[in-house]
């Protein structure tokens, strides 16, 4: 997909997903990887035409699916041959062929008709299927469900790593080897000696209750006559990081554990699984004694394994794995490509300040640093991290709470003179790092690793107005730091929560910056899964925090974020996989906190963090700033049956349909006749009809006034002076500063923009002065402040 420069204001621009590209001019095809799940038995194809010429239609396609390459060479397509279809369609061409085999390879290539002429066939391409079932699965799940000798369970949780081994030797020649690899809650895979992948903090987080990921990679050349095959087992959001804390509000889910299917294929057609039992060793005693997400990892080089995860090696005094408890979450492949270090920056400025030293990454970030390893041994490096600083330059953490955020490295002495650390199960939001125990520092010894999910930055976007685009800046730094196999409200401090509320819409401008598809449909899986049986959505998904407040604005981001994926990505699916789970969500709201007279009374966090009057406080205590929950949760179920309508009329779903337009129709009066003021003025000529001298919903303000707006819900007549009544509270009231909270601004600048305001909107989006982005700017932020002060 091109780069492109997106509008600041609208960010409605259509998105590609995955695609292959097909070159008229020259006749090439380039095929792009689908990215469902391995274990999806129809997978999608897709395709994308590119041409010098205009107007370039398609008018039939023809794929052929084929078993082996050279069947596919040859024209045969004996999995599947689709023939000539008459169609204008070329995404998510669901797969129409023979029953696909677990642990297989498939090749396909598309030829085209357009109105312009027929493309050659396409370059192959291929995919591979998983592992379908729990049927197609061997081995146990093995681990030590305990924890060891001198760990802690306690409110700051220290829990080692688990590693475990397995030699095995193969007699015939291999053909293919796979590996399957369940690791919760993190892991990391050797074979001979070798890391797999080039993922970090895998797999993805879930639900586990619900949904266990596994990953898959093709190692067919790491094999050989002996083998050793090695897992570390990170500790992840699978053995929570506060344990015996708050358990009414935070879940458990156990200890790590390891299923692993390593199918080799032999030249002579044989197979063979090594699975993972209790033939496998086990031991805790590594040099990784601590790895907790919220408060670090802590290394201990002098508890080196040496070459464990090679042939050969003396694991005498490690013990059998364990058999251990099954988790109950259900084994599926991993649809996203999942995490990586993507960049790295170098420290701006080092400062000596006593005894230790401050680094200046220049950026704040999320991921880790990695450094040259000096020191004797036993001696401690340690690194402590931070957003920013206090006036003496130490560090400042009061808004980490209980975070530690700190990373111990303990020197064996034996290093080598270029050799680096870097943890493997944590991460850090930060700009500043504070390095103690380690001598003469220079800012060559360190070096930042962003680390976010991988996928395609597909939005650029650069103006006139530096402090526009610094602002543009900070967002795209603060969207990619908080995309952890999810979006997370924030990488440093001790939440780190996936919150719904943020990404209603905000994921509509997002999907302007990256190509998170993959992640976001995976998501909405989070939030199907972690909805109650009642119906009842949580404000946070996957649950990692029981918040079922039984709010309207949170949940919203599942069809929103469904609306999202079809109209930016083209996507029918999501809308078909979760309008069950938004239809059961909708009547629940509707059962239990509907008035009799279509109202939601129902609402938790109103118009969240507006702008408080002062900058001394957290949140605003003037009830004129404040946006009334029930006109919030009412205006917002309005706009889910809007997209409830929508849903089920692509479906076909006529009765659905009218349901939902007729609810609409009903509410929307009932707001209006609850929200909708029109304050009458004097008339000019006496015994005549008064005129109205302003029109309002709530009392008054611009977030009361936006969300009618946007939503269409504003009788068309009164439409211009209700924006009308949102620029005058703004230029006047506020003057020209923003006054929305997250729900607000979340419609603010597009509404404006759309109304014919793009003139305030731009004013609010290039303000220095308190409260805006730019005062963010203008105090050295990098990314955007939760709270505006």
């Amino acid at each position: 997909m091109n780069k492109r420069i997106v509008s600041f204001f609208f960010l409605l621009l259509f998105t590609g997903a995955i695609y292959a590209a097909i070159d008229i001019t020259d006749l090439r095809t380039e095929l792009l990887k689908s990215p469902e799940g391995i274990d999806v038995r129809q997978p999608r194809l897709s395709w994308r035409i590119e041409s010098d010429e205009q107007n370039v239609i398609q008018t039939a396609y023809h794929i052929l699916v084929a078993s082996s390459p050279e069947l596919l060479e040859q024209g045969k397509g004996d999995i599947w041959d689709s023939g000539k279809i008459e169609s204008d369609a070329s995404q998510w061409i669901t797969y129409q062929g023979k029953t696909l085999k677990r642990n297989a390879s498939y090749y396909w290539k598309v030829k085209i008709d357009t109105n312009k002429g027929a493309t050659n066939w396409s370059a192959p391409a291929f995919w591979t299927t998983g592992l379908f079932n729990e049927a197609d699965w061997q081995g146990q799940w093995i681990g030590l469900d305990r924890a060891a000798p001198g760990e802690s369970e306690t409110q700051l949780s220290r829990l080692a790593a688990r590693y475990l081994r397995k030699e095995f030797a193969l007699k015939k020649g291999v053909k293919r080897a796979t590996v399957h690899i369940a690791g919760m809650g993190l892991y990391e895979l050797f074979i001979n000696g070798q890391r797999i992948g080039n993922q970090v903090l895998a797999p993805a987080p879930t639900d586990y209750r619900k949904t266990i990921l596994y990953n898959t990679y093709d190692v067919t050349s790491l094999l050989q006559a002996e083998n050793a095959m090695g897992v570390t087992l990170g500790n992840g959001r699978f053995y929570t990081m506060r344990q015996n804390y708050k358990p009414y509000k935070i879940p458990t889910f156990g200890y790590p554990k390891l299923r692993l299917n390593l199918i080799v294929e032999y030249a002579d057609g044989s197979k063979e699984t090594i699975a993972t039992n209790t033939s496998w060793k086990l031991t805790t005693e590594g040099p990784i004694r601590s790895n907790n997400e919220y408060d670090g990892e802590e290394y201990d080089a002098r508890k080196e394994l040496g070459d464990w995860t090679q042939t050969g090696y003396d694991d005498k005094g490690w013990m059998q794995a364990q058999r251990v408890s099954i988790p109950s979450g259900t084994l599926r492949a991993q649809m996203m490509p999942g995490m990586k270090v993507t960049e790295t920056l170098k420290p701006v400025s080092i400062k000596k300040l006593g005894s230790k030293y401050i680094l200046d990454i220049g950026q704040n970030m999320a991921g880790w640093v990695r450094f040259r390893i000096k020191g004797q041994a036993g001696d401690s490096i340690r690194l402590r991290f931070a957003e920013s600083l206090q006036d003496n330059g130490e560090l400042y953490t009061r808004n980490f709470r209980d975070a530690r955020s700190t990373d111990v490295y303990v020197a064996n002495g034996r290093e080598t003179k270029d050799a680096t650390w870097a943890p493997r199960f944590i991460y850090h939001g930060f700009r500043y790092v504070e390095v103690s125990g380690y001598p003469d520092a220079k800012a060559e010894d360190f070096v930042a690793e962003v680390v976010e999910d991988e996928m395609e930055h597909t939005g650029t976007f650069n103006c006139s107005d530096e402090t526009l685009n610094k602002i543009v800046r900070n967002a795209f730094w603060g969207i990619r730091s908080n995309y952890k196999g999810m979006p997370v409200d924030c990488p440093q401090r001790n939440e780190r929560q996936p919150w719904l509320g943020d990404r209603t819409m905000g994921c509509w401008g997002e999907s302007m910056l990256f190509d998170n598809y993959a992640m976001y449909t995976k998501w909405a899986r989070d939030i199907r899964e972690a909805q109650r049986e009642d119906g009842c959505i949580p404000d946070v998904a996957p649950a990692y925090w029981n918040y079922y407040s039984d709010n309207v604005t949170w949940p919203a981001a599942l069809p929103m974020a469904c609306d999202m994926l079809f109209t930016n990505f083209g996507d029918k699916r999501s809308i078909e996989e979760n309008y069950p789970a938004i239809k059961k969500w909708v009547s629940h709201i509707r059962e239990y906190y509907m008035t009799e007279d279509f109202i939601i009374t129902k609402d938790k966090y109103g118009d969240w963090c507006v702008p408080p009057e002062s900058l001394e406080l957290i949140h605003s205590k003037d009830p004129s700033r404040k946006t009334d929950g029930a006109l919030i949760a009412t205006a917002y179920y309005l706009k889910v049956l809007q997209l409830m309508h929508r849903f089920a009329s692509l479906q076909g779903l006529k009765a659905d349909a009218e349901e939902w337009e007729d609810l609409e129709h009903r509410m929307k009066d009932a707001f209006n006749a609850r929200f909708l003021h029109i304050k009458e003025g004097t008339s000019p000529v006496p015994g005549h009809t008064l005129y109205p001298d302003s029109i309002f919903y709530g009392n008054n303000t611009v977030t009361a006034n936006i969300l009618p707006l946007a939503f269409g819900l504003v009788p068309k007549n009164y439409i211009h002076e209700v924006a009308k009544n949102a620029v005058t509270s703004i230029i006047t009231t506020n003057k020209g500063h923003i006054s929305t909270g997250v729900i607000g601004v979340q419609w603010l600048l597009r509404e404006l923009s759309r109304r014919g305001h793009a003139d305030v909107a731009y004013l609010l989006a290039t303000n220095k002065t308190y409260p805006s982005w730019g005062y963010m700017v203008e105090k050295g932020a990098t990314t955007i402040w939760e709270l505006w002060n």
